[in-house]
Parts: C-alpha cells; sequence; structure tokens
C-alpha cells in the first residue's frame, strides 16, 4: 500500500537534527529549514559535524621535480585530495591546498573540486643556483557544508620535497684573463702552465668544465681536457722569444665561455744558472754500501760570479702500501693485521705453483707478495676461473693501489684495469673499471634477471691524483644502485653517471681479466 504525501515531509530527530525536505536533493537547505526544525538551529553546530563528517585524504609525502625559471612542478605522486563525503555538495569537494612554509616560493591550485586534481606551481621564477631544493608541508580543505565554506575540513599534513633542475645558463669564466709561463729552449714540456675556468651552474653536468680549447691558428702548443698546456715542439729563443696564444672553456653542457684567456709564453735561452746533473729518482739496493748520490751534479753560473753556496738535500720515498720503503709488513700481512675480510681474492698475486697467470707480466720491484706490475698496453692477466666467481652479487669491493700519468696526444685509448667480458661468441663487459682523459670510470651492467629497466651502468670521476703519477689507494665499494670511491681514504662522488638498459641473460662463460679486456667475439 502507497501513501502519497502532498506537503513538504520533513526528517528532524532529536539527536541528529539533520533536516531535508523529502523531495529536496543532497546539500539543498529549505527557507523553512529554521520552522520545521528548531532542534537542528539550536544545534548548528552538530549539523555540521553530520554533514561533513570527513577530514580530506592526501599522500604523506610528495617529491617533486621543477625546470628553473619555469613555473611547473611535477609531483610523484600526483597531488590528488580524496573526501569520504563525496558525492555530498561542498563537504565532499576539495576546495583549496594550503602551503605552509615562509621560505616556500610555492602555491597549489584546485583543478577539478569534484575529483579533488590540484597541481603545485611556483609563485616567480626558481633559481638552481640560489637553492637546489626546498621542502614544505602542504593541507588540503574541503569546501564545508555550503558556498561560504562554513565547517571546512582539513587534512593531515603532508611533506614536499621539491628538487631544482639546472638550466644551462652560465658560460665558463676564466679564473684570469691573462696568464704567463716559460719554457727553456730546446725542450719539450708535459706542461708550461694550467689555466683554469669555472661556471656558476648549480648542476656538476653543467657546473663542470670538461673541455679546454686553443684558439689560435699555426701554434706550436695543445692543451689537454684540465687546461694543460704544451709545447708541441722544441723552442728557439733566437728564432722567437714570446708566443700570444688565446684559449676558450667549454662546460660538459658544451657552453662555450663569453671571453678567451690570454696566454703568454716567454722562451728563455738555454743557460740557467743553478744545479745539473742530477736526478730526482735514485734507485738503491739494500746491502750495495754506500753510493754517491750526484756524481755527475754540477753548479751552473752561467758565467757569473759565486761568493757563498748553501745546498739542502732531501731524501724520500714512494712506494706503493708503504710510507717507507724500509717497513718490514707486506701488503697480505697487512691486511690480517688491520682485520680486512678473509674473502678477498688476490688478482695478481706472486707467481708460485698454481698460481702462476702473473709469471710472464713485467714487474717493478718488490717482494714476496708486494711485486709491483707494469700495464703498458701490450699485456695483461687471464684470471683463472675458479679464483673468482663468475657473477658478482650486488655487494662487492674492488681495492688497488695505483701510480697513472697522463697519456700522449688529445684523444687517449681506454686504460684497462679490471674487465669481466663474455668468454666466446660476444663482446659483451659485464663489469670494468678503466683510465679514459684521466677520468676513472667503473662499468656495471645488469641482466634481465635482475631488472628490465633503465638503470645506473657508467660512474665517472673526475680527480687530479688520476694522473699526477703518485702512487695512491683506490676503493671502489658497490652496493648497487650506490657506487662509492674512496682515494687514499677520502669519499669521491662521481660527476656523471649514465644509465643503459640491462644485458641479455645467456649460458655464455665470463673471462675476468687484469689490464686489458678480453674481446670473446674474436676467440675461436
Amino acid at each position: 500500500m502507497h501513501k502519497t504525501v502532498k506537503e513538504p515531509f520533513w526528517f528532524c530527530t532529536p539527536t541528529a537534527p539533520l533536516c531535508r525536505r523529502d523531495n529536496e536533493a543532497p546539500g539543498e537547505q529549505s527557507r523553512s529549514f529554521n520552522a520545521h526544525c528548531p532542534a537542528a538551529v539550536e544545534n548548528a553546530d552538530y549539523h555540521e559535524r553530520c554533514v561533513n563528517k570527513h577530514k580530506p585524504w592526501i599522500e604523506t609525502l610528495y617529491r617533486g621535480v621543477i625546470t628553473e625559471n619555469t613555473d611547473v612542478v611535477l609531483l610523484d605522486p600526483p597531488l590528488v585530495a580524496l573526501d569520504k563525503d563525496a558525492p555530498v555538495p561542498y563537504a565532499g569537494e576539495i576546495c583549496g591546498f594550503h602551503v605552509q612554509g615562509l621560505s616556500a616560493p610555492f602555491e597549489a591550485v584546485v583543478l577539478n573540486r569534484t575529483s579533488g586534481e590540484g597541481r603545485l606551481r611556483a609563485r616567480g621564477p626558481i633559481d638552481c643556483e640560489r637553492q637546489r631544493e626546498f621542502t614544505f608541508i602542504i593541507q588540503a580543505h574541503d569546501c564545508g557544508t555550503g558556498p561560504e565554506g562554513r565547517g571546512e575540513k582539513r587534512s593531515h599534513k603532508a611533506v614536499v620535497h621539491v628538487q631544482v633542475g639546472d638550466v644551462n645558463e652560465f658560460s665558463p669564466v676564466f679564473a684570469q684573463l691573462e696568464y704567463h709561463g716559460s719554457v727553456t729552449e730546446g725542450k719539450v714540456y708535459d706542461s708550461i702552465l694550467q689555466v683554469q675556468a669555472s661556471d656558476q651552474d648549480c648542476s656538476p653536468q653543467y657546473s663542470q668544465i670538461c673541455n679546454y680549447q686553443i684558439t689560435s691558428e699555426d701554434t706550436a702548443f695543445a692543451i689537454d681536457r684540465n687546461g694543460n698546456i704544451r709545447n708541441t715542439e722544441s723552442l728557439s729563443f733566437d728564432k722567437k722569444s714570446h708566443y700570444k696564444i688565446r684559449v676558450t672553456a667549454f662546460d660538459c653542457g658544451q657552453k662555450r665561455a663569453a671571453q678567451d684567456a690570454v696566454v703568454h709564453i716567454h722562451v728563455k735561452p738555454i743557460c740557467k744558472p743553478g744545479w745539473q746533473g742530477w736526478s730526482k729518482l735514485i734507485d738503491y739496493e739494500p746491502g750495495t754500501g754506500s753510493k754517491l748520490l750526484f756524481p755527475k751534479m754540477h753548479l751552473e753560473t752561467c758565467a757569473g760570479s759565486v761568493s757563498w753556496i748553501r745546498g739542502t738535500v732531501e731524501l724520500e720515498t714512494s712506494v706503493a702500501e708503504r710510507g717507507c720503503d724500509r717497513q718490514s709488513y707486506s701488503q697480505r700481512a697487512l691486511q690480517k693485521l688491520c682485520g680486512a675480510s678473509s674473502g678477498s681474492t688476490d688478482l695478481l698475486p706472486a707467481p708460485s705453483g698454481v698460481f702462476n697467470w702473473t709469471a710472464s707480466l713485467v714487474t717493478d720491484g718488490g717482494r714476496d707478495s708486494d711485486l709491483t706490475y707494469r700495464f703498458d698496453g701490450r699485456q695483461a692477466a687471464k684470471i683463472p676461473d675458479w679464483v673468482a666467481p663468475q657473477n658478482l652479487t650486488h655487494q662487492f669491493t674492488i681495492t688497488t693501489w695505483m701510480k697513472h700519468g697522463p697519456s700522449p696526444g688529445q684523444r687517449a685509448e681506454k686504460e684497462t684495469l679490471l674487465c669481466n667480458s663474455d668468454k666466446t661468441e660476444m663482446n659483451r663487459h659485464h663489469y670494468s673499471l678503466y683510465v679514459h682523459n684521466c677520468r676513472l670510470v667503473f662499468l656495471l651492467r645488469t641482466d634481465y634477471t635482475q631488472t628490465d629497466s633503465f638503470r645506473p651502468a657508467e660512474f665517472h670521476w673526475k680527480l687530479e691524483q688520476i694522473c699526477d703519477k703518485e702512487w695512491h689507494y683506490y676503493v671502489i665499494s658497490i652496493d648497487f644502485l650506490v657506487v662509492t670511491l674512496y682515494v687514499d681514504g677520502v669519499t669521491y662522488d662521481p660527476y656523471l653517471v649514465t644509465d643503459d638498459w640491462p644485458i641479455h641473460s645467456s649460458q655464455i662463460d665470463v673471462q675476468l681479466t687484469v689490464g686489458a679486456c678480453w674481446q670473446g667475439g674474436r676467440s675461436g
């Protein structure tokens, strides 16, 4: 049995004075609300709580990226607020986002009140050189119980981290606009002087100086990537005593210096007062008795008069693994004394018995397990399969002592320290450590059994120690995806990390080599 109600029918209860007509849409208020629901008028706050029951919900953490000089922030996850009061008008809609933080130059706007979609944007230009990242708080609030926003509710506070992406807006600037250097006629120098430029951009990609170039034509000089200028031929004081060359610099984004530097090279005659006929390097074998240090040394005065002479001789050693060549501990003894991991593997042991893969290598002296090996690109050591594991895990460490100098020429070849590559059929490098143009590079390729997405693959370091012709202790610690370099105990971050696809897994065995890379595609 159905009953028709002609007059508006109101629902009123003493405990929950939520009032509307039976033919009235939710959220609409009747003009006769006060007459029919006096209890609700007396308890308006309770009415608002009944209509707007829930707070909006947002994520607890957002990470964003903004390119400097733009206002668009890309958030992960996207800015969306949800309200369980939906689809109730006002109470179930999102009216705004509130950014908290005096130093945060951002604002959030609502794109769609019903879906709760929002957008975070900058209030003005963002300068990466002034500040590279921002952290602030954001909240969402609903529309309350009506168009006036009465009784609005706010969400919990969420943390937002925004990083500023750099734009290559600054050109390299030389530390000096003029440089002066001198050479003695008839000599070719590895380095006459070094020019240096800097860049004010905030990111390593655009703030690093990656190349120098001589812009003068028909010159007898060359410059490397570190700014070292050398002469490519011997010079004559009588032919020309002064050279003027111009040099420019490029950052790693290939932006050229706004102003070139002028370099003056002065050629000095061959006669120069001072001590001659002596060498900085002296080899002495213990137990051979006394040895003259400088049997051919003499003082060149260039026909000048000398009234008083005072000389000082200092002796110092430069030996890998030890500060003094009289130290009695071997490298293996030091590892045991210092508590090094027992699971370490020596890839270049002293040749003996089954450890014979280093027997043909050229050595520079040493004793027992402390032999020093010289690699010149014409020899290498193939490590037997039983010495090291075929596939290393995501956590391992590579350590080595190395003394290295600049390679001749502008475009030097890669100089491999360690390489793990396919033994047959293909030439894939699974991991390798090499030097290229005084940069240390570590390559680590994952396979599809570990991941199927872009991953960091090459880590580059640019350090003075790599080409200073001195012994240094290198430690590369891999805890993938993080690769850390220690040089003489000091940590260095890579200036460049490049990504690559993983390589396809296969049943091909790998070959570990020291001093070169095994080319499996050419074998057989």
